[in-house]
């Protein structure tokens, strides 16, 4: 194999004058191809030259041609490097490359261009063209997740996913209106409750596992045979957190309503509702003593826990704030405007952009993990099937996870385990290849 130009080369012989009748047939074989010296010839093999003309040799026969392949796509091995939020804010994106070179004869070699997505025929276990398929046979790109096991079971999408501190079991709730628990030893399925309508959202706090539903949040204790219903919600809830001693619910008609619990009552009492959106709030998140809400409205409003006041309305998004996350000093949001915002408090204490990270799809939930280092790793859901890893604050990107559908919710779980639910209803069991903890 030589090179030439920036090019692949391979060698092929090019047609002998004894397998023609005639050294004019010979001649007309030997044209140069049109399309090649356009730099866009598909044939491979082609009939005529993917060279210049060549001299004749001593012995009056043509030298051997050479069979031009050119190798420039773009594979799934490398990784997608941005700028990072200290760095000069702009984009510069570069990935690796990823061949896949297969003898076709003994003459000349083929090179399969790689694409980036996952083969529909291989996830059904009939694809024909192993190696050679031009798409991924593979749940991941890099070198940093292992997928231990595939939980089976919901019929509808996953959205939500709770691991309680301290126990064995896993919670996964889904559209198909069930609440299922799995045993962390075996991987298999412990438990199933109908919850009597779709799940919107779950959260795990202390021995409680809540679960958001329409026009209810229900509460169940592990630790014993409680389970509470709180009303109050007009809608589907679709965010759960809990601050300053309050259960905070995000619901369809804009509305944030507040609980507390009351220990001699051993129930959950009303303690609030906060207004201000103005279409239903899908995002939740406490970052010391405040809380962000996202909503569909592409607004996020910033609510003192003491006052339960909205102190500031962040409008940087364009579409639905689809989740949103609290680390070191920064508030990070995503959005189906197709971007991540990286927001910090200015002198006066408002929270302004300091940096904007671009996807080519709208982006659906992001999760917060830490390395066996100590470094912060963002995992971001997009709308296109794939959750793509970043270190931060440099966006650099560590790798990716491929489904057959988008994932709708991720939950971090002990040594370096994470989750994740698909809009299929299938949980997938994670491990980074480093052990990692969760960070908020």
């Amino acid at each position: 194999m030589d090179a030439e130009g920036g090019r692949r080369v391979f060698n092929r012989l090019g047609p002998s004058s004894s397998s023609h009748n005639g050294s004019n047939n010979n001649d007309k074989q030997q044209k140069v191809c049109f399309h090649w010296r356009q730099g866009k010839c598909t044939r491979y093999p082609c009939a005529f030259l993917h060279s210049e003309l060549p001299t004749s040799s001593s012995n009056g026969k043509r030298a051997h041609q050479e069979f031009g392949a050119e190798d420039n796509y773009r594979g799934g091995g490398g990784g997608l490097r941005r700028s990072g939020i200290y760095a000069s804010g702009k984009s510069n994106n570069t990935w690796g490359r990823v061949q896949s070179q297969q003898p076709v004869t003994s003459s000349y070699r083929t090179v399969v261009k790689k694409i980036e997505k996952l083969c529909n025929h291989w996830v059904q276990g009939s694809c024909k063209f192993g190696d050679n398929c031009k798409y991924l046979h593979q749940w991941s790109t890099g070198d940093c997740f292992t997928l231990l096991a595939p939980l089976e079971g919901h019929q509808q999408a996953v959205t939500g996913i709770a691991f309680p501190s301290g126990s064995d079991k896993l919670y996964t709730g889904s559209q198909d209106e069930t609440l299922k628990v799995w045993d962390c030893q075996s991987g298999q399925l412990a438990g199933e409750v109908n919850v009597g309508g779709a799940v919107g959202c779950m959260l795990s706090e202390g021995p409680w596992v809540f679960v958001g539903l329409t026009n209810l949040v229900k509460a169940w204790n592990i630790q014993t045979p409680t389970e509470l219903s709180l009303n109050g919600p007009v809608g589907q809830v679709y965010s759960l957190v809990v601050g300053n001693g309050l259960l905070f619910a995000g619901t369809q008609d804009g509305t944030i309503l507040a609980w507390k619990f009351n220990v001699a009552a051993n129930c959950f009492e009303p303690a609030a509702s906060l207004t201000g959106h103005t279409l239903a709030v899908v995002t939740l998140v406490v970052g010391g003593n405040r809380m962000y809400s996202g909503s569909m409205d592409h607004s996020i409003k910033v609510w003192n826990l003491d006052t339960l006041q909205c102190i500031q309305t962040l409008a940087g998004h364009t579409d639905v704030v689809m989740s949103v996350l609290c680390w070191d000093q920064f508030l990070l949001s995503a959005s189906l405007d197709k971007t991540v915002k990286i927001w910090v408090a200015t002198e006066t204490g408002n929270l302004e952009v300091t940096y904007t990270h671009t996807e080519e799809h709208g982006l659906l939930t992001l999760c917060g993990m830490l390395d066996s280092e100590g470094k912060p790793v963002l995992l971001c859901s997009c709308n296109d099937n794939s959750i793509r890893a970043y270190d931060l604050p440099s966006f650099s990107e560590r790798g990716k996870i491929l489904g057959k559908i988008e994932v709708r919710s991720i939950q971090i779980g002990p040594g370096g385990l994470f989750f994740t639910g698909e809009g299929s209803g299938q949980v997938r069991v994670w491990k980074w290849s480093a052990e990692a903890t969760a960070t908020s």
